[in-house]
Protein backbone atom coordinates (compact mmCIF):
# COMPACT_ATOMS: atom_id res chain seq x y z
CA UNK A 1 0.00 0.00 0.00
CA UNK A 2 1.68 3.21 -1.29
CA UNK A 3 1.78 6.60 -0.40
CA UNK A 4 1.87 9.72 -3.27
CA UNK A 5 2.26 12.84 -2.68
CA UNK A 6 2.52 15.32 -5.76
CA UNK A 7 3.50 19.31 -5.63
CA UNK A 8 1.62 19.40 -2.10
CA UNK A 9 1.05 23.23 -0.90
CA UNK A 10 -0.22 24.70 2.19
CA UNK A 11 -0.86 28.57 3.27
CA UNK A 12 -2.13 29.89 6.19
CA UNK A 13 -2.89 33.64 5.87
CA UNK A 14 -0.34 34.52 3.51
CA UNK A 15 2.37 32.22 5.56
CA UNK A 16 3.14 29.22 3.29
CA UNK A 17 3.82 25.98 5.75
CA UNK A 18 4.25 23.44 3.05
CA UNK A 19 5.89 24.53 -0.62
CA UNK A 20 5.14 22.38 -3.35
CA UNK A 21 6.43 18.80 -1.62
CA UNK A 22 6.78 15.67 -3.47
CA UNK A 23 7.48 12.18 -2.53
CA UNK A 24 6.24 8.47 -1.93
CA UNK A 25 6.16 5.96 0.88
CA UNK A 26 5.81 2.20 0.75
CA UNK A 27 5.21 -1.08 2.56
CA UNK A 28 8.45 -2.53 4.35
CA UNK A 29 10.30 0.36 5.56
CA UNK A 30 10.11 2.98 8.24
CA UNK A 31 10.22 6.51 6.52
CA UNK A 32 10.89 9.26 9.01
CA UNK A 33 9.48 12.71 8.34
CA UNK A 34 12.29 14.93 9.79
CA UNK A 35 12.41 18.69 10.37
CA UNK A 36 12.74 21.44 13.15
CA UNK A 37 9.58 23.01 15.23
CA UNK A 38 7.32 24.80 12.44
CA UNK A 39 9.42 23.08 9.60
CA UNK A 40 5.55 21.98 8.34
CA UNK A 41 5.89 18.18 9.57
CA UNK A 42 2.25 18.33 11.47
CA UNK A 43 0.43 20.25 8.50
CA UNK A 44 1.73 17.87 5.99
CA UNK A 45 0.43 14.78 8.45
CA UNK A 46 -2.71 16.05 8.66
CA UNK A 47 -3.22 16.91 4.93
CA UNK A 48 -1.95 13.32 4.20
CA UNK A 49 -4.76 11.64 6.54
CA UNK A 50 -7.60 14.62 5.10
CA UNK A 51 -8.05 16.27 7.99
CA UNK A 52 -6.64 19.53 6.33
CA UNK A 53 -7.47 20.44 2.90
CA UNK A 54 -4.11 21.56 1.35
CA UNK A 55 -4.25 25.16 -0.64
CA UNK A 56 -2.49 23.05 -4.20
CA UNK A 57 -1.38 19.40 -4.91
CA UNK A 58 -2.60 16.19 -4.41
CA UNK A 59 -1.78 12.93 -1.90
CA UNK A 60 -3.10 9.59 -3.06
CA UNK A 61 -2.99 6.66 -0.54
CA UNK A 62 -3.67 3.23 -1.98
CA UNK A 63 -4.37 4.80 -5.57
CA UNK A 64 -7.49 6.83 -3.74
CA UNK A 65 -7.33 10.69 -4.15
CA UNK A 66 -7.14 12.06 0.08
CA UNK A 67 -9.63 14.81 -1.02
CA UNK A 68 -12.05 13.29 -3.40
CA UNK A 69 -12.06 9.92 -1.57
CA UNK A 70 -12.05 10.28 1.90
CA UNK A 71 -13.74 8.10 3.38
CA UNK A 72 -12.22 4.89 1.72
CA UNK A 73 -9.07 6.54 2.72
CA UNK A 74 -9.78 6.74 6.34
CA UNK A 75 -10.33 2.94 6.16
CA UNK A 76 -6.65 2.35 5.27
CA UNK A 77 -4.81 4.57 7.57
CA UNK A 78 -4.30 4.83 11.53
CA UNK A 79 -3.74 8.42 12.35
CA UNK A 80 -1.87 9.37 15.31
CA UNK A 81 -1.80 12.66 15.86
CA UNK A 82 0.81 15.12 18.02
CA UNK A 83 -1.76 15.73 20.16
CA UNK A 84 -4.00 13.06 20.09
CA UNK A 85 -8.13 13.76 20.94
CA UNK A 86 -9.54 11.18 23.70
CA UNK A 87 -13.08 10.98 25.56
CA UNK A 88 -11.42 11.60 29.03
CA UNK A 89 -14.47 10.64 30.98
CA UNK A 90 -14.21 7.11 28.96
CA UNK A 91 -12.70 4.40 30.25
CA UNK A 92 -9.70 2.93 28.32
CA UNK A 93 -11.47 0.00 26.62
CA UNK A 94 -15.36 1.67 26.35
CA UNK A 95 -13.16 4.34 24.41
CA UNK A 96 -11.01 1.79 22.14
CA UNK A 97 -14.99 0.01 21.51
CA UNK A 98 -16.69 3.05 20.95
CA UNK A 99 -13.63 3.56 17.85
CA UNK A 100 -13.80 0.07 16.54
CA UNK A 101 -17.49 0.64 16.07
CA UNK A 102 -16.75 3.45 13.36
CA UNK A 103 -15.04 1.40 11.64
CA UNK A 104 -18.01 -1.28 11.96
CA UNK A 105 -15.82 -4.21 12.65
CA UNK A 106 -16.55 -8.00 12.13
CA UNK A 107 -15.24 -8.56 15.53
CA UNK A 108 -15.04 -5.20 17.20
CA UNK A 109 -14.29 -6.63 20.98
CA UNK A 110 -11.43 -8.98 19.11
CA UNK A 111 -10.24 -5.78 17.97
CA UNK A 112 -10.05 -3.88 20.95
CA UNK A 113 -8.24 -6.83 23.08
CA UNK A 114 -5.73 -7.18 20.41
CA UNK A 115 -4.96 -3.45 20.01
CA UNK A 116 -4.64 -3.60 24.01
CA UNK A 117 -2.30 -6.06 24.41
CA UNK A 118 0.03 -4.42 21.39
CA UNK A 119 0.66 -1.31 22.99
CA UNK A 120 0.86 -3.18 27.11
CA UNK A 121 -2.48 -1.25 28.03
CA UNK A 122 -3.70 -4.65 30.21
CA UNK A 123 -3.14 -3.37 33.72
CA UNK A 124 -4.96 0.54 32.66
CA UNK A 125 -8.14 -0.86 30.26
CA UNK A 126 -10.33 -0.44 33.17
CA UNK A 127 -9.26 2.74 33.75
CA UNK A 128 -10.79 6.48 32.66
CA UNK A 129 -8.37 8.36 30.28
CA UNK A 130 -8.01 10.83 32.90
CA UNK A 131 -6.71 8.95 35.39
CA UNK A 132 -3.77 7.96 32.86
CA UNK A 133 -0.24 9.48 32.92
CA UNK A 134 0.81 11.08 29.87
CA UNK A 135 2.12 7.98 28.74
CA UNK A 136 -0.32 5.92 29.12
CA UNK A 137 -2.73 8.03 27.22
CA UNK A 138 -0.16 8.23 24.32
CA UNK A 139 -0.74 4.34 24.42
CA UNK A 140 -4.72 4.80 24.04
CA UNK A 141 -3.68 6.85 20.73
CA UNK A 142 -1.59 4.52 19.48
CA UNK A 143 -4.07 1.86 20.10
CA UNK A 144 -7.09 3.43 18.22
CA UNK A 145 -4.62 4.27 15.54
CA UNK A 146 -4.44 0.55 14.85
CA UNK A 147 -7.30 -1.15 16.19
CA UNK A 148 -9.16 -1.44 12.60
CA UNK A 149 -5.38 -3.03 11.01
CA UNK A 150 -5.17 0.00 8.86
CA UNK A 151 -2.47 -0.46 6.04
CA UNK A 152 -1.29 2.87 6.26
CA UNK A 153 0.21 4.15 9.80
CA UNK A 154 0.72 8.08 10.01
CA UNK A 155 2.55 8.57 13.08
CA UNK A 156 3.23 12.30 14.32
CA UNK A 157 5.73 12.60 17.33
CA UNK A 158 4.54 8.68 18.81
CA UNK A 159 7.05 8.39 21.82
CA UNK A 160 6.11 12.10 23.30
CA UNK A 161 5.99 11.69 26.76
CA UNK A 162 6.88 7.69 27.28
CA UNK A 163 9.23 7.25 30.00
CA UNK A 164 12.70 4.78 29.05
CA UNK A 165 10.93 1.40 29.66
CA UNK A 166 7.36 2.42 28.09
CA UNK A 167 9.78 3.84 24.57
CA UNK A 168 11.66 0.53 24.42
CA UNK A 169 8.20 -1.37 23.92
CA UNK A 170 6.46 1.10 21.63
CA UNK A 171 9.57 1.48 19.35
CA UNK A 172 9.92 -2.57 19.09
CA UNK A 173 5.82 -2.12 18.62
CA UNK A 174 6.60 0.29 15.97
CA UNK A 175 9.04 -1.53 13.98
CA UNK A 176 7.18 -4.69 13.80
CA UNK A 177 3.84 -2.97 12.51
CA UNK A 178 6.69 -1.44 9.77
CA UNK A 179 7.62 -4.92 8.50
CA UNK A 180 4.09 -5.26 6.58
CA UNK A 181 2.73 -1.64 6.76
CA UNK A 182 3.22 1.41 5.14
CA UNK A 183 4.58 3.43 8.12
CA UNK A 184 5.50 7.47 8.01
CA UNK A 185 6.65 8.80 11.53
CA UNK A 186 7.07 12.86 12.28
CA UNK A 187 9.95 13.25 15.03
CA UNK A 188 11.99 16.16 15.65
CA UNK A 189 14.02 13.91 18.08
CA UNK A 190 17.12 12.41 15.84
CA UNK A 191 17.54 9.49 18.65
CA UNK A 192 13.93 8.16 17.13
CA UNK A 193 14.97 8.74 13.79
CA UNK A 194 18.25 6.39 14.07
CA UNK A 195 16.34 3.69 15.69
CA UNK A 196 13.55 3.29 14.05
CA UNK A 197 13.87 4.87 10.56
CA UNK A 198 15.12 3.20 7.52
CA UNK A 199 14.56 6.25 4.77
CA UNK A 200 14.24 9.91 5.57
CA UNK A 201 12.89 13.11 4.76
CA UNK A 202 13.99 16.37 6.27
CA UNK A 203 11.78 19.30 5.62
CA UNK A 204 12.79 22.90 6.60
CA UNK A 205 10.73 25.82 6.11
CA UNK A 206 8.17 23.97 4.47
CA UNK A 207 10.29 22.47 1.72
CA UNK A 208 11.83 18.86 1.49
CA UNK A 209 15.66 19.27 1.64
CA UNK A 210 16.72 15.49 1.60
CA UNK A 211 14.93 12.45 1.14
CA UNK A 212 16.76 9.35 0.82
CA UNK A 213 17.53 6.20 3.14
CA UNK A 214 19.26 6.63 6.31
CA UNK A 215 22.79 5.33 5.55
CA UNK A 216 23.12 6.77 2.14
CA UNK A 217 22.46 10.67 3.93
CA UNK A 218 25.14 9.53 6.33
CA UNK A 219 27.75 8.32 3.55
CA UNK A 220 26.92 11.59 1.54
CA UNK A 221 27.64 13.93 4.58
CA UNK A 222 30.55 12.06 5.33
CA UNK A 223 28.89 11.66 9.31
CA UNK A 224 27.65 8.61 11.18
CA UNK A 225 25.23 10.89 13.05
CA UNK A 226 21.91 11.35 11.91
CA UNK A 227 21.67 14.43 13.78
CA UNK A 228 24.91 15.79 12.25
CA UNK A 229 22.92 15.61 8.45
CA UNK A 230 20.37 17.09 10.25
CA UNK A 231 22.00 20.21 11.35
CA UNK A 232 23.85 20.80 8.47
CA UNK A 233 20.72 20.86 5.99
CA UNK A 234 18.58 22.63 8.61
CA UNK A 235 20.94 24.92 10.74
CA UNK A 236 19.25 24.48 13.78
CA UNK A 237 19.67 22.90 17.41
CA UNK A 238 17.48 19.73 18.06
CA UNK A 239 16.58 17.86 20.66
CA UNK A 240 18.35 14.43 21.77
CA UNK A 241 16.36 12.73 24.01
CA UNK A 242 12.66 12.93 24.57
Amino acid sequence: MSIKVKALLKDYRGHRAVDGISFEAGPGKILGFLGPNGAGKSTTMRMLTGYLKPTSGCAEVGGFDVQTNGREVKRLIGYLPENTPLYTDMYVKEFLHFVAETYSLDQPALSVDLAIAQVGLKSEQHKKIHMLSKGYRQRVGLAQAIIHDPKVLVLDEPTSGLDPNQLTEIRELIIELGKNKTVILSTHIMQEAEVLCDDIIIISKGIIVANAPKEVLKTQYRSDSLETVFKILTGTAISESP
